[in-house]
């Protein structure tokens, strides 16, 4: 393979594509989708993916801090973005760059309400959101009343959308769970809808909720990693294609001679005649002292390399005994060929924490 110098996280557009039209193919008609790049589009690249996302006809796109939104509106974002825990301190910025709040306690929505009267604000467009049992965010069934109270005789805020969030949705043993959530929040948008006179988007479910819980869809879905390939179980990840391919080079060889260790606190001994590669990457950027041990492996060549030893700050090592290789090859550390899942749970984590964690001084690489 081509030496590509340093560690670069390649980011597919392509790949994006197929997997926002295969979870779309699963959504009726008029089932609006939105697209969910927080956390710099889980590790990638924030602005190309909503770029791309926006080109695709994505109907809402999603963030979980204002800054974030703000940043997208910079880059010249124009559909509409859901912000889902903002700030107090951010509103007026989310005003002024017209971002759509989630509203999910009294004290929230009344500063929302203060700050948009404020800012002469007429019909501004936010989204309430219910606890259902995730019990994370949101009011409360019996807040109904409360919110009613809230708005009534107001024009400055209009309830353009209600949602609520599963807890289990990818785990079939918790299915009576996701069901009863589901029962709720149907229950909750009857109250709320019969107060208001009319219906705000209702929205509930995940990229899993998608997969499994079809009957949920209402007005509009939220799909986050399922956009960057991983489906939450295998048969669909199978089907979605990884966004994400993180690639580094190997730097130096070495032969290790039996009973020599290798690394920090001579965590790997040699019981025999060994061959080590070093990479130029580390828990700086994102993969963890949990990922060593031999636990995890990285690919060179189509063949298992395991990371051996202590996962250093800025370099890990690898074993290539069994692999003829040789400085400044290729190696592919998790995204096709080697699924970010499968890689994450090796240290019982899950790929939206690798995934995100990847650190910002790995180059991103576009590919159309």
């Amino acid at each position: 393979m081509a030496d590509i110098g340093e560690t670069t996280l390649e980011i597919d557009l392509s790949a994006l594509a197929h997997n926002f039209h295969f979870l779309k193919a699963r959504l009726e008609p008029d089932t609006k989708f939105l697209g969910v790049v927080k956390a710099f589009a889980y590790g990638s690249d924030m602005v190309a993916i909503a770029k791309k996302l926006e080109s695709l006809g994505i109907d809402y796109l999603a963030v979980a801090y204002v800054k974030e939104g703000v940043l997208l509106r910079e880059a010249g974002i124009t559909a509409p973005i859901l912000v889902l825990h903002p700030q107090p301190t951010h509103f007026k910025a989310l005003i002024d760059h017209g971002l759509e709040p989630s509203l999910y306690s009294p004290r929230v929505l009344r500063e929302f309400l203060a700050i948009a009267e404020q800012q002469g604000q007429k019909k501004y467009p936010v989204h309430i959101k219910f606890n259902t049992g995730l019990n994370r965010l949101g009011f409360w069934e019996n807040d109904v009343e409360f919110i009613f109270k809230q708005l009534n005789g107001s024009t400055v805020l209009k309830i353009k959308g209600m949602l609520s969030h599963l807890a289990a949705s990818e785990d079939e043993n918790e299915r009576d769970f996701s069901l009863n959530q589901i029962d709720t929040f149907k229950e909750i948008a009857t109250k709320l809808k019969n107060q208001l006179g009319y219906s705000p988007t209702l929205h509930m479910v995940n990229t899993s909720g998608i997969l499994n819980y079809p009957e949920a869809q209402f007005n509009m879905v939220r799909s986050g990693i399922g956009l960057y390939g991983y489906g939450n179980h295998p048969h669909f990840d199978q089907v979605l294609k990884p966004v994400a391919t993180l690639k580094t080079v190997i730097s130096q060889r070495h032969k290790i001679e039996p009973g020599e260790s290798v690394g920090y606190n001579r965590a790997f001994k040699s019981d025999g005649y060994r061959i080590t590669a070093t990479l130029p990457l580390g828990h700086a950027d994102g993969i963890g002292r949990q990922y060593g041990g031999g636990k995890t492996f990285v690919t060179i060549k189509g063949k298992k390399a395991p990371i051996i030893g202590n996962v250093c700050m800025d370099m890990i090592m690898v074993d290539v005994t069994d692999i003829e290789c040789k400085e400044g090859d290729e190696v592919i550390v998790f995204g096709k060929g080697n699924s970010a899942e499968g890689f994450a749970n090796t240290a019982q984590s899950i790929s939206y924490e690798l995934l995100t964690a990847i650190s910002s001084r790995v180059r991103r690489v576009i590919k159309p």
